[in-house]
Parts: C-alpha cells; structure tokens; sequence
C-alpha cells in the first residue's frame, strides 16, 4: 500500500479533478461530509473558501490511498484506512470528500479534508507527514494481510533507501512531453559521467538540447528540450546534492538563465528547429480571462460576495453574522450613498433613504439572528454551522438581487 498527501489551495481546480473522468474508467463518489455542499466541487470549494479566515494559501489536504490491482480494498477496509489516516494526520472530525477513481483495473482512493482550524483561525499544522502516510500504510498492511512495500521514512530495519517514487506533477508533466523522468535521468547522468566541472558539464547539457538553470529554490535546474522542468539533483543517478555543488563550483550560478528564461530559449529553438517543432509538447490552453467589472456596481457586489466567503470562513461563531450583516449594510450605503455617486434628485435622495432603513434593518435582524444562534449553539455544534451557512447564503443572495433591482430602477428614473 502506498499513501501520497500534501498540503495545497485552489479548491475550485482539485474539485473538479476529482470528478472528471479523464483517463480514470471509474469514477465514484463515496463520501461528502462537513460541509453544506452535498457535491463534490461545492464541499472542496467551500472548505477552500472556509480557509479564508486564516492566512495560509494552503487550506486543504489531499492524499491518496493506492493498492496493487490485486489488492482491492473492501468497503469496510477503505473506511478503516480513511479513518486511521485521518486520526494520524489529527483531522479527526474535518470536513471531507472521499472519492474513488479507477484506472487500468487499480483502484485509488482520493481525500480532501479542510485544514482550517475554526476555533483558532488557523490550519491545522503538518509536520513529518511522508512518515505518518507510511507509518498509517505499514500498520494496514499488516492488519489486512496485504503485500508489504518499503518505505522511506519509517521501518526501515536496516534495509536500503527505496529509489523515489515520480511525483504527481512529474508524471503530468511526462504525459505532456513524452519525457518520462528516468529518461531524462539517464540522459543526463551519462553527461555528468563523461565530465568533470561544471562548465563542460553545462557544455554537454547544452549540445544534448538541455539548457541549465538556476532555481528559485534549488541550486541548479535542467530545462529539456520539451520545455520541462527538472531538479538537476534529482536527475544525476548516484550523485549527492554536496557532489553536485563541488563540481558546479566553477560556474557563476548568476549568469545563468532563470527557469522562465530557460524555457523561452527552448521555444525559441523549437521555433528555429522543424523537428524540434513537429515534436514539441502542446502548450495547455490559458484559461479563459474573466471578465472584468464594467461598473463600480459590479465590483461592490463582488465585494459583498467575498464578504460571503469570510461568513463561511468564520463558521458558527457570532462573529461571522455580524461581519455579513455589516458588509450587506456597507454595500447599500456605498451603492447610493458612496463617493461614486451622491443623491442629486428628489428620486435618488429617497432611494438613499430607503437603503439606509434597509441597511439598519439588516443590522437589526442580524442581531436578532445572532442572540437565537447564542441559544442554540451548543444543542448542535455541526447542524447549527450547516443551517447558519444556508441560511446567510440565502441572505446574502437576497440582498444582492435586491441592489440589482434598485440600480436598475434609478437607471429608468434618469
């Protein structure tokens, strides 16, 4: 049994992934739990978005659970081992989605669970957490009689380093360019070999079609000539980070391109080079741009939905009523009453009267809402959060309806 995990952001791409088919034969849903969000995409993105009251770019953990095609997992046994990693990684009791995607007849378990730490505002720390995944794997596999596989961090027992495992990204990025990462190590380690400093080294790389780089957190970096990136440490077969030091020692690190100057020299090559053109990568296509505001008004209802989103980060917690409450109120005095627009006619100063009772009225039910959430609080804790979300969704979409409606009817009346 193998267990990847780490820590990242961006909950709207990794809940998307998780439901698309792309290579997988099999894609199902197991679990969605914690969150309003009875889908996948919506419960990852919400967990994203409760992260907001924290300051890590990383609110979420995603980790994956693979066994041999001949060792599938029971439903009993998946739920086990999703449990045991939890409690490991101490995300007892976060929300989560558990979903399984099957490929070429093997089966792996995907899990998201949120970081963030509501009581405190913060994530949840991660600390050794390639040893807990092996420390939870181990234990598994003796419980359920599977095949053992050595690792790296744990239980080692005198036994050699395992070679490292490509990574996630490594393996897109050989899908996207036909280089897999032994290759290019291969390729690479025979230059190193046949070399001895630094500078005829950058030489070979260089007439192999390689261009050296330096990294913004590693010494050097190699761009091959399909444009991917690779650790040069990584890619030198038996050759320590200190060797690789010692022999680049008589190379100005400096003068050399940085890794987004390496990879235009490569596209400036292919460019030039028709063979080198015919089999050059397909550059992924740019999202599409999102189009912007046309209109303060615009950008105040996008204001008042990332107030929305700060509501969600502050879970149950009277605080986060009150934060919505105000940003509804603001967003009705800047939409009449802001710098960008001052009432001028009878019409428009009535309009500002309005949403000024409105806004006050808004601050008066929220208060109200606030003293019954104080009652029932501890009733509940996860049903109070599920309704207290739903309930200023609906809220919060209400109002900016309402603004809508309001701006349109002073566009007549002018």
């Amino acid at each position: 049994m193998i267990i990847k995990g780490k820590p990242r952001g961006n909950g709207a791409q990794l809940g998307r992934y998780l439901i698309t088919p792309g290579k997988n034969e099999r894609v199902q849903v197991v679990e969605v739990r914690g969150t309003v969000a009875l889908d996948v995409p919506g419960a990852v993105r919400e967990m994203d978005a409760v992260g907001a009251c924290t300051r890590s770019a990383e609110p979420l953990y995603h980790a994956s659970i693979n066994t041999p095609a001949h060792e599938r997992l029971t439903d009993e046994q998946r739920r086990i081992a999703v449990d045991r990693l939890e409690a490991e990684l101490r995300f007892t009791g976060q929300p989560r989605v558990v979903v399984i995607h099957e490929k070429s007849g093997r089966e792996h378990t995907h899990i998201v669970w949120s970081r963030t730490d509501l009581e405190h505002r913060r994530v949840i720390p991660i600390s050794h957490n390639f040893a807990k995944h092996e420390k939870v794997a181990r234990a598994l596999e003796r419980e359920f009689g599977q095949e053992r596989v050595q690792g790296a961090h744990v239980e080692r027992e005198g036994k050699q380093r395992p070679r490292r495992t490509p990574s996630h990204a490594e393996m897109l990025q050989a899908e996207r360019t036909g280089l897999t990462p032994q290759q290019v190590k291969e390729q690479i380690t025979d230059l190193w070999r046949t070399t001895d400093s630094g500078q005829a080294f950058a030489a070979a790389l260089t007439d192999a079609g390689f261009v050296l780089a330096r990294g913004d957190r590693r010494d050097f970096v190699v761009i091959d000539p399909r444009g991917g990136t690779h650790s040069l440490s990584r890619r030198v077969e038996g050759a320590t980070a200190k060797d690789i030091r010692a022999r680049m020692a008589d190379l100005d690190a400096s003068r050399l391109p940085t890794v987004a100057e390496a990879k235009e020299i490569q596209r400036e090559r292919r460019s030039h080079d028709p063979a080198r053109a015919q089999d050059a990568p397909r550059e992924p296509e740019s999202a599409a741009p999102r189009p912007s505001a046309g209109s303060g008004h615009e950008e105040k209802i996008e204001r008042l939905r990332t107030v929305k989103d700060t509501a969600y980060a502050a879970e149950g917690a009277v605080k986060a009523i009150a934060a919505v409450a105000d940003g509804i109120a603001s967003f009705f005095e800047s939409l009449i009453g802001g710098e960008d627009h001052k009432p001028q006619t009878p019409e428009e100063r009535a309009a500002h009267a309005r949403a000024q009772d409105e806004a006050a009225a808004a601050r008066a039910d929220a208060a109200a809402e606030a003293e019954q959430a104080r009652k029932h609080a501890q009733s509940d804790p996860q049903k109070h959060r599920q309704q207290l979300l739903r309930e200023f969704g609906r809220e919060t979409d209400d109002e900016v309806r309402h603004d809508q409606d309001m701006e349109r009817e002073r566009g007549r009346s002018r």
